[in-house]
């Protein structure tokens, strides 16, 4: 809550208020030095006054700094005015929520008609993301820790990642990942040493959590239901995020982890978890081929862990290194990376249980 909320605070440089006649404070003393430091007033000496002129100064220590004269019949100073309890607050979302849902619905859009329409589009909208995920980690290791992960080596070896896992399978996206930590390698040594180290160790984590595990995506797309694989990934980790906002937002009072993520709570993580095992029974029954709604419990309480787990994993790098969004390129929603923080974790978790159930496909 910000201060502003308590009530506009009173005029910079003044004591009192305006109907007890206040004078400029000033910032170098403050009521009781300059009750000691003004001159007294000459006031004249009334019979039968019963106080000194220290005690008729105490007692009206404001008509003292206008210099008016103390008599006893003299109307006694209104009392300061209690100050009232302030509003109490709504319960208001952290981001605009207008923008994020346009956004949301734009994006949901774009991804659905190139799974379903031109799934080679669709690799694309994979490569695109991961490209511009990398570039937003990379700027804000460099902004903020002066870590300076080489780019170029990460964006050629993410695309190729995708691709690889997209037409050779698991097998594809390993060897892609170790050609692409090498290049990184060799990439650093061009550059003066200091630092190397801490540089090609970003430059092969960041190639392992943007790439290679979106490369999870891609693979889930190779099945003969690979788009509806696909979109029940999308499905249960929206329908999980959605749940822990929405319980969190209403019920949530314990916190979940304040030290990483202050704004969850563990009734948000039981939200999640319930809205992602219905969706998730409902997406095994329906969409997916030689599934049941069992298996769709467990589906979806796994990715309600992920799902979390990636958001706290992600809201611990923030926090590491003190900013608030990845970027700035989604009105409403942050950067790219803020929208992938639950969405990587959870695409090997979908992939590897939907093979154990239904198979590779």
């Amino acid at each position: 809550m910000n201060d502003s909320s308590w009530g506009a605070p009173q005029g910079a440089g003044y004591w009192g208020t305006p109907e007890m006649g206040a004078a400029p404070a000033g910032p170098a003393y403050d009521v009781h030095d300059a009750q000691q430091t003004r001159p007294m007033p000459n006031v004249p000496d009334v019979p039968d006054a019963g106080r000194d002129a220290d005690d008729r100064d105490d007692r009206d220590g404001d008509a003292a700094h206008v210099g008016g004269p103390l008599f006893r019949d003299e109307k006694p100073q209104e009392p300061m005015s209690t100050p009232m309890p302030p509003p109490p607050q709504k319960k208001r979302a952290g981001r605009d929520l207008r923008a994020a849902i346009g956004v949301g619905v734009g994006l949901g859009a774009v991804i659905v008609a190139s799974l379903f329409i031109v799934q080679a589009v669709f690799v694309g909208v994979i490569v695109v993301a991961v490209v511009v995920g990398l570039w937003e980690l990379t700027s804000r290791l460099e902004e903020r820790k002066g870590i300076k992960a080489p780019l170029v080596p990460l964006a050629v070896g993410g695309a190729a990642m995708v691709v690889a896992g997209y037409a050779r399978g698991a097998e594809g996206a390993w060897v892609a990942m170790a050609l692409t930590a090498l290049a990184v390698l060799v990439w650093r040594m061009t550059q003066p040493p200091e630092g190397y180290l801490k540089d090609v160790t970003a430059g092969v984590f960041a190639a392992f959590y943007v790439p290679f595990l979106a490369t999870f995506v891609a693979m889930l797309l190779t099945a003969d239901d690979g788009p509806q694989r696909v979109l029940t990934f999308l499905l249960l980790t929206v329908v999980s995020d959605t749940g822990a906002y929405a319980v969190g937002w209403r019920f949530g009072k314990n916190k979940l982890a304040p030290r990483i993520s202050p704004g969850k709570t563990r009734e948000g993580l039981l939200g999640a978890v319930a809205f992602a095992m219905a969706g998730g029974a409902l997406c095994m029954q329906f969409l997916i081929d030689g599934g049941s709604w069992w298996q769709g419990l467990l589906l979806g309480f796994a990715v309600a862990v992920s799902a979390t787990l990636g958001d706290l994993g992600e809201s611990m790098i923030k926090r590491d290194l003190g900013i608030k969004d990845m970027g700035t390129l989604l009105p409403g929603h942050g950067g790219i990376m803020d929208r992938l923080d639950s969405l990587l974790p959870t695409a090997p978790v979908v992939w590897l249980l939907l093979v154990l159930f239904v198979g590779s496909g």
